[in-house]
């Protein structure tokens, strides 16, 4: 009964075709990713409509070197959402296009978020961390185990 282990630095085990395995973490992350890129994707819609409408959600900043009027952040959070909904809704129906794109938008939406946090700093931090926990997911699974997430 004695139970060889893996040497550090070696690669995971391939699977019978030749294949690296996925592992259910990477699987699991994937759903997950997927479920929320779709909720990020609604959040960030609703962000934009708040700042286009010039509601009072948002305070507006004096001098920021990234400054933009908050209708122009309205736009940009808008069709970032729109483009991670659409994605996230991919990623869930196992597309093969939804993981390269998911990285991109989930990227994208880092990015925005970084330059928004000046206006709503613990939500942009929140949101960065789950962009973050995204890219990862997707990063890591491999389609290439020939195993379905969903």
């Amino acid at each position: 009964m004695s139970h060889a282990s893996q040497p550090a630095g070696t690669p995971p085990p391939k699977s019978s075709h030749g294949t690296r395995q996925n592992s259910g973490w990477a699987v699991g992350g994937v759903v997950f990713a997927g479920i929320l890129m779709v909720c990020s994707g609604v959040l960030a819609i609703l962000q934009g409509i708040a700042a286009i409408a010039e509601d009072d959600v948002y305070g507006r900043v004096g001098t920021y070197i990234y400054r933009i009027n908050l209708t122009g952040w309205g736009w940009i959070h808008l069709i970032i959402g729109v483009c991670v909904l659409i994605t996230g809704y991919g990623l869930l129906k196992n597309m093969s296009w939804a993981r390269y794109a998911g990285i991109f938008f989930a990227s994208l939406s880092l990015v925005a978020q970084f330059l928004f946090l000046p206006y709503l700093p613990i939500w942009a931090v929140i949101v960065i961390a789950i962009d973050v926990f995204i890219i990862w997911a997707l990063a890591a699974y491999s389609p290439d185990d020939g195993r379905d997430f969903v």
